[in-house]
């Protein structure tokens, strides 16, 4: 089975290129928030949230899913938007903030709610400036 990836340039932006550097940096986010995550319950954090533990693997595979729906957001962006990096790097981080808000109001400890919070800014510190990188602006 052969793969085909479209590298059309948008702009000054090979999609081929911003969706490498998607993935690296997602696989990326995702390995170092299971590493912030597992550090965490090491030194003592829970991990449940409402009474049921919170998989490290779990942990892992959302910041793959929405590092993934970020790339995506940027490939369109790369294409529809005047200035992409710009309102990539808004947008993503406007919807960082939003993310915490789930682990703020969780039934969940504070040093728990505090870990997952971490997790989130630790994926988006990682992903978002790699991924704007690519795009222009």
């Amino acid at each position: 089975m052969t793969i085909t990836v479209n590298t059309t340039r948008a702009g000054n932006v090979s999609i081929g290129a911003l969706t490498r550097t998607g993935v690296a940096a997602a696989a990326a986010a995702s390995a170092a928030t299971m590493i912030v995550a597992a550090g965490g319950h090491a030194v003592g954090i829970s991990l449940d949230m409402a009474g049921a533990p919170i998989p490290v693997q779990g942990v892992g595979v959302l910041t793959a899913v929405f590092s993934l729906v970020g790339l995506v957001l940027a490939a369109v962006l790369s294409r529809t938007a005047r200035n992409p990096r710009r309102t990539f790097v808004r947008t993503t981080v406007v919807l960082t903030a939003l993310s915490l808000v789930p682990d703020v109001i969780a039934d969940a400890d504070p040093a728990t709610k505090a870990l997952l919070m971490l997790t989130h800014v630790v994926a988006a510190a990682i992903v978002i400036p790699a991924v704007a990188r690519r795009l222009r602006g």
